[in-house]
Protein backbone atom coordinates (compact mmCIF):
# COMPACT_ATOMS: atom_id res chain seq x y z
CA UNK A 1 0.00 0.00 0.00
CA UNK A 2 1.30 3.33 -0.64
CA UNK A 3 0.23 6.98 -0.60
CA UNK A 4 -0.46 7.26 -4.57
CA UNK A 5 -3.45 4.41 -4.04
CA UNK A 6 -4.73 5.86 -1.67
CA UNK A 7 -4.63 8.87 -3.27
CA UNK A 8 -6.11 7.37 -6.40
CA UNK A 9 -9.09 5.44 -4.38
CA UNK A 10 -10.01 8.18 -2.63
CA UNK A 11 -10.92 10.27 -5.68
CA UNK A 12 -12.84 7.34 -7.43
CA UNK A 13 -15.05 7.42 -3.90
CA UNK A 14 -15.40 11.47 -4.10
CA UNK A 15 -16.20 11.88 -8.30
CA UNK A 16 -17.51 8.22 -8.04
CA UNK A 17 -16.09 7.64 -11.42
CA UNK A 18 -12.64 6.16 -12.58
CA UNK A 19 -12.74 8.33 -15.34
CA UNK A 20 -13.22 12.06 -13.27
CA UNK A 21 -10.99 10.22 -10.73
CA UNK A 22 -8.32 9.67 -13.26
CA UNK A 23 -8.37 13.55 -14.41
CA UNK A 24 -7.96 14.80 -10.87
CA UNK A 25 -5.27 12.76 -10.30
CA UNK A 26 -3.52 13.51 -13.62
CA UNK A 27 -2.88 10.33 -14.66
CA UNK A 28 -4.55 7.86 -17.59
CA UNK A 29 -7.52 5.93 -16.40
CA UNK A 30 -5.47 2.49 -16.66
CA UNK A 31 -2.68 3.44 -14.58
CA UNK A 32 -5.18 4.60 -11.97
CA UNK A 33 -7.68 1.37 -12.30
CA UNK A 34 -4.55 -0.66 -12.19
CA UNK A 35 -3.30 1.19 -8.32
CA UNK A 36 -6.45 0.49 -7.26
CA UNK A 37 -6.81 -3.33 -8.56
CA UNK A 38 -3.52 -3.53 -6.08
CA UNK A 39 -4.71 -1.84 -3.11
CA UNK A 40 -7.79 -4.21 -3.13
CA UNK A 41 -5.68 -7.13 -3.62
CA UNK A 42 -3.57 -6.29 -0.43
CA UNK A 43 -6.43 -5.21 1.64
CA UNK A 44 -7.98 -8.36 0.92
CA UNK A 45 -11.38 -7.01 -0.35
CA UNK A 46 -13.26 -5.05 -2.82
CA UNK A 47 -13.38 -1.34 -2.77
CA UNK A 48 -16.02 -0.53 -5.25
CA UNK A 49 -18.89 -1.94 -6.83
CA UNK A 50 -18.04 -1.11 -10.50
CA UNK A 51 -20.88 -1.33 -13.47
CA UNK A 52 -21.23 0.53 -16.88
CA UNK A 53 -23.53 3.42 -15.17
CA UNK A 54 -21.70 4.12 -12.11
CA UNK A 55 -19.22 3.54 -9.05
CA UNK A 56 -20.49 2.94 -5.47
CA UNK A 57 -18.58 2.26 -2.61
CA UNK A 58 -18.51 -1.15 -0.71
CA UNK A 59 -18.84 -1.92 2.76
CA UNK A 60 -15.27 -2.53 2.90
CA UNK A 61 -14.36 0.89 1.02
CA UNK A 62 -16.79 2.85 3.03
CA UNK A 63 -14.63 1.42 6.04
CA UNK A 64 -11.53 2.45 4.40
CA UNK A 65 -12.40 6.06 3.77
CA UNK A 66 -11.71 7.54 7.40
CA UNK A 67 -8.52 6.06 7.85
CA UNK A 68 -7.27 7.04 4.23
CA UNK A 69 -8.17 10.73 4.78
CA UNK A 70 -6.41 10.73 7.85
CA UNK A 71 -3.14 8.56 6.19
CA UNK A 72 -3.32 11.48 3.38
CA UNK A 73 -3.64 14.47 6.20
CA UNK A 74 -0.98 12.73 7.96
CA UNK A 75 1.34 12.39 5.38
CA UNK A 76 0.93 16.11 4.32
CA UNK A 77 1.68 17.68 7.55
CA UNK A 78 4.68 15.92 7.66
CA UNK A 79 6.13 17.08 4.34
CA UNK A 80 4.89 20.91 5.85
CA UNK A 81 5.95 20.40 9.47
CA UNK A 82 9.83 20.34 7.27
CA UNK A 83 9.19 22.85 5.50
CA UNK A 84 7.77 25.17 8.38
CA UNK A 85 11.07 24.45 10.22
CA UNK A 86 12.95 25.86 7.56
CA UNK A 87 10.63 29.19 7.83
CA UNK A 88 8.36 28.28 4.77
CA UNK A 89 4.74 27.95 4.74
CA UNK A 90 3.58 25.98 2.19
CA UNK A 91 0.28 23.28 1.26
CA UNK A 92 -2.77 23.41 0.31
CA UNK A 93 -5.76 25.55 2.47
CA UNK A 94 -8.55 24.38 2.28
CA UNK A 95 -11.12 27.28 3.83
CA UNK A 96 -15.22 26.72 4.59
CA UNK A 97 -17.94 29.10 5.39
CA UNK A 98 -21.40 29.97 5.51
CA UNK A 99 -23.67 32.07 3.43
CA UNK A 100 -24.19 34.69 6.59
CA UNK A 101 -21.14 35.47 7.42
CA UNK A 102 -21.05 39.21 7.97
CA UNK A 103 -18.12 39.57 10.79
CA UNK A 104 -15.51 38.59 8.47
CA UNK A 105 -14.64 38.65 4.65
CA UNK A 106 -13.17 35.64 4.11
CA UNK A 107 -11.92 35.81 0.43
CA UNK A 108 -10.32 39.59 1.47
CA UNK A 109 -8.35 37.52 4.31
CA UNK A 110 -7.68 34.87 2.50
CA UNK A 111 -6.06 36.69 -0.51
CA UNK A 112 -4.18 38.78 1.96
CA UNK A 113 -2.97 35.76 3.74
CA UNK A 114 -1.76 34.41 0.01
CA UNK A 115 0.11 37.25 -0.26
CA UNK A 116 2.14 36.93 3.00
CA UNK A 117 2.57 32.99 2.12
CA UNK A 118 2.86 32.54 -1.76
CA UNK A 119 3.72 28.97 -1.13
CA UNK A 120 0.15 28.39 -0.04
CA UNK A 121 -2.86 27.33 -2.30
CA UNK A 122 -6.02 28.70 -0.90
CA UNK A 123 -9.43 27.15 -1.67
CA UNK A 124 -13.05 28.76 -0.71
CA UNK A 125 -16.45 26.54 -0.39
CA UNK A 126 -19.49 27.75 0.91
CA UNK A 127 -21.81 25.47 2.54
CA UNK A 128 -24.03 24.42 5.25
CA UNK A 129 -22.62 24.56 9.05
CA UNK A 130 -23.27 20.80 9.62
CA UNK A 131 -21.62 19.84 6.26
CA UNK A 132 -19.14 22.34 6.92
CA UNK A 133 -17.78 21.06 10.33
CA UNK A 134 -17.88 17.35 8.90
CA UNK A 135 -15.66 18.36 6.02
CA UNK A 136 -13.10 19.91 8.97
CA UNK A 137 -13.48 16.45 10.88
CA UNK A 138 -13.08 14.19 7.59
CA UNK A 139 -10.07 16.63 6.67
CA UNK A 140 -11.35 18.07 3.60
CA UNK A 141 -11.38 21.31 4.73
CA UNK A 142 -8.64 22.87 6.90
CA UNK A 143 -10.71 25.85 8.78
CA UNK A 144 -14.36 26.32 8.54
CA UNK A 145 -16.42 29.39 9.67
CA UNK A 146 -20.22 28.49 11.19
CA UNK A 147 -22.95 29.30 12.75
CA UNK A 148 -24.43 27.64 15.42
CA UNK A 149 -27.70 27.95 17.74
CA UNK A 150 -26.12 29.27 20.81
CA UNK A 151 -27.37 25.97 23.16
CA UNK A 152 -25.24 23.71 20.84
CA UNK A 153 -21.86 22.46 21.60
CA UNK A 154 -19.09 21.52 19.14
CA UNK A 155 -16.81 18.17 19.79
CA UNK A 156 -13.71 16.98 18.33
CA UNK A 157 -12.45 20.50 16.73
CA UNK A 158 -10.84 23.41 17.90
CA UNK A 159 -13.02 27.18 17.98
CA UNK A 160 -12.56 30.48 18.00
CA UNK A 161 -15.62 32.51 19.17
CA UNK A 162 -16.10 35.43 16.49
CA UNK A 163 -19.74 36.83 17.47
CA UNK A 164 -22.89 36.12 18.78
CA UNK A 165 -26.02 38.31 17.68
CA UNK A 166 -29.84 38.05 17.66
CA UNK A 167 -31.43 37.24 14.46
CA UNK A 168 -34.05 39.94 13.09
CA UNK A 169 -37.07 39.88 10.93
CA UNK A 170 -36.83 40.60 7.39
CA UNK A 171 -39.49 41.80 5.31
CA UNK A 172 -40.61 43.23 1.84
CA UNK A 173 -41.24 46.78 1.85
CA UNK A 174 -45.02 45.73 0.92
CA UNK A 175 -45.31 43.36 3.45
CA UNK A 176 -48.21 44.59 6.12
CA UNK A 177 -45.54 43.63 8.81
CA UNK A 178 -43.01 46.50 7.62
CA UNK A 179 -44.23 49.38 9.43
CA UNK A 180 -43.57 47.69 13.01
CA UNK A 181 -40.47 48.70 14.79
CA UNK A 182 -40.84 45.61 17.23
CA UNK A 183 -42.20 42.18 16.93
CA UNK A 184 -42.72 39.34 19.00
CA UNK A 185 -42.61 35.89 17.28
CA UNK A 186 -45.83 35.01 17.39
CA UNK A 187 -46.58 38.24 15.55
CA UNK A 188 -45.12 36.43 12.91
CA UNK A 189 -47.22 33.37 13.50
CA UNK A 190 -50.39 34.09 10.86
CA UNK A 191 -47.47 34.18 8.16
CA UNK A 192 -45.59 31.88 5.62
CA UNK A 193 -42.12 32.24 6.56
CA UNK A 194 -39.11 30.84 4.57
CA UNK A 195 -36.41 29.30 6.57
CA UNK A 196 -33.23 26.72 5.91
CA UNK A 197 -33.49 23.20 5.73
CA UNK A 198 -35.24 21.18 8.18
CA UNK A 199 -32.90 19.73 10.83
CA UNK A 200 -30.04 22.04 9.91
CA UNK A 201 -28.19 23.90 12.28
CA UNK A 202 -29.63 27.16 10.86
CA UNK A 203 -32.69 26.11 11.16
CA UNK A 204 -32.45 25.29 14.67
CA UNK A 205 -31.49 28.83 16.12
CA UNK A 206 -35.02 29.69 14.72
CA UNK A 207 -36.75 26.04 15.61
CA UNK A 208 -35.41 26.41 19.30
CA UNK A 209 -36.67 30.40 19.85
CA UNK A 210 -39.96 29.39 18.46
CA UNK A 211 -40.80 26.46 20.82
CA UNK A 212 -39.14 28.37 23.83
CA UNK A 213 -42.27 31.25 22.94
CA UNK A 214 -44.65 28.22 22.37
CA UNK A 215 -45.68 29.86 18.93
CA UNK A 216 -46.34 27.55 15.87
CA UNK A 217 -45.42 28.67 12.67
CA UNK A 218 -45.83 27.62 8.70
CA UNK A 219 -42.62 27.24 6.75
CA UNK A 220 -43.27 27.54 2.94
CA UNK A 221 -40.45 27.57 1.72
CA UNK A 222 -37.19 25.91 2.53
CA UNK A 223 -33.47 27.62 1.41
CA UNK A 224 -29.87 26.61 1.68
CA UNK A 225 -28.29 29.66 1.04
CA UNK A 226 -28.99 33.56 1.93
CA UNK A 227 -29.46 34.52 -1.25
CA UNK A 228 -32.44 32.60 -2.08
CA UNK A 229 -33.96 33.70 1.00
CA UNK A 230 -33.78 37.17 0.19
CA UNK A 231 -35.04 36.35 -3.19
CA UNK A 232 -37.82 34.74 -1.91
CA UNK A 233 -38.83 37.74 1.28
CA UNK A 234 -38.89 40.28 -1.74
CA UNK A 235 -41.56 38.40 -3.87
CA UNK A 236 -43.77 39.34 -0.22
CA UNK A 237 -45.14 36.10 0.31
CA UNK A 238 -42.42 35.39 3.31
CA UNK A 239 -40.80 36.42 6.16
CA UNK A 240 -37.56 35.65 6.60
CA UNK A 241 -34.99 35.52 9.33
CA UNK A 242 -31.39 37.10 8.95
CA UNK A 243 -28.45 37.29 11.75
CA UNK A 244 -28.32 41.26 12.51
CA UNK A 245 -25.29 42.09 10.58
CA UNK A 246 -26.59 40.38 7.21
CA UNK A 247 -29.11 42.72 6.90
CA UNK A 248 -27.35 45.65 6.01
CA UNK A 249 -26.20 43.63 3.00
CA UNK A 250 -30.14 43.86 1.70
CA UNK A 251 -31.22 47.48 2.52
CA UNK A 252 -34.11 46.57 -0.57
CA UNK A 253 -35.80 44.32 2.58
CA UNK A 254 -37.24 45.69 5.79
CA UNK A 255 -35.59 44.37 8.52
CA UNK A 256 -37.38 44.38 11.76
CA UNK A 257 -36.12 43.72 15.77
CA UNK A 258 -37.62 40.94 17.52
CA UNK A 259 -37.89 41.06 21.20
CA UNK A 260 -37.61 37.16 21.41
CA UNK A 261 -35.15 37.16 18.95
CA UNK A 262 -33.46 33.53 17.79
CA UNK A 263 -29.68 34.00 18.23
CA UNK A 264 -26.96 32.45 16.72
CA UNK A 265 -23.12 32.15 17.83
CA UNK A 266 -20.50 32.42 14.55
CA UNK A 267 -17.03 30.61 15.15
CA UNK A 268 -13.80 29.97 13.08
CA UNK A 269 -13.32 26.15 13.37
CA UNK A 270 -10.32 23.59 12.44
CA UNK A 271 -8.76 20.01 13.40
CA UNK A 272 -7.13 19.37 16.49
CA UNK A 273 -3.71 18.65 14.29
CA UNK A 274 -3.70 21.73 11.97
CA UNK A 275 -1.11 21.95 9.27
CA UNK A 276 1.19 25.02 9.18
CA UNK A 277 -0.95 26.99 6.36
CA UNK A 278 -4.28 26.06 8.73
CA UNK A 279 -2.38 26.76 12.00
CA UNK A 280 -1.20 30.59 10.16
CA UNK A 281 -4.30 31.25 8.08
CA UNK A 282 -6.27 30.48 12.33
CA UNK A 283 -3.41 33.10 13.65
CA UNK A 284 -4.18 35.91 10.95
CA UNK A 285 -8.05 35.52 11.85
CA UNK A 286 -7.11 35.70 15.49
CA UNK A 287 -5.20 38.74 14.81
CA UNK A 288 -8.08 40.11 12.86
CA UNK A 289 -10.41 39.37 15.76
CA UNK A 290 -8.37 41.05 18.27
CA UNK A 291 -7.73 44.57 15.91
CA UNK A 292 -11.42 44.75 15.04
CA UNK A 293 -13.44 47.43 15.72
CA UNK A 294 -16.76 45.72 14.80
CA UNK A 295 -19.57 45.79 17.74
CA UNK A 296 -19.92 42.28 16.49
CA UNK A 297 -16.82 40.81 17.28
CA UNK A 298 -16.20 39.93 20.76
CA UNK A 299 -12.82 40.82 22.13
CA UNK A 300 -10.73 37.97 25.07
CA UNK A 301 -12.45 35.22 22.81
CA UNK A 302 -9.67 32.56 22.74
CA UNK A 303 -9.51 29.82 21.22
CA UNK A 304 -10.31 25.90 22.72
CA UNK A 305 -10.40 22.87 22.07
CA UNK A 306 -14.55 21.56 22.01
Amino acid sequence: MNLRQIEYALAVAETASFTRAAERCHTVQSALSHQIARLEEELGAPLFERSSRRVRLTPAGSAFLPAARQLLHAAQCVRDEVAAASGQVRGNLALGVISALPQLDVVALAAAFQRCHPRVQASIAMGLSEILLVDVLEHRLDVAFVGLWPGETLTDVQALLLAEEPLMAVVAPSHPLAMRSALTLADLAPYPQVDYFAGSRARRQTDEAFAAAGSSRRIAFEIGHVELLARLVRQGEAVGFMPTGTTAAYADLTAIALTDAPRRRVYCVWGQHPTPAAAAFVEAVRVHVAGSASPGLPSGHGSASM
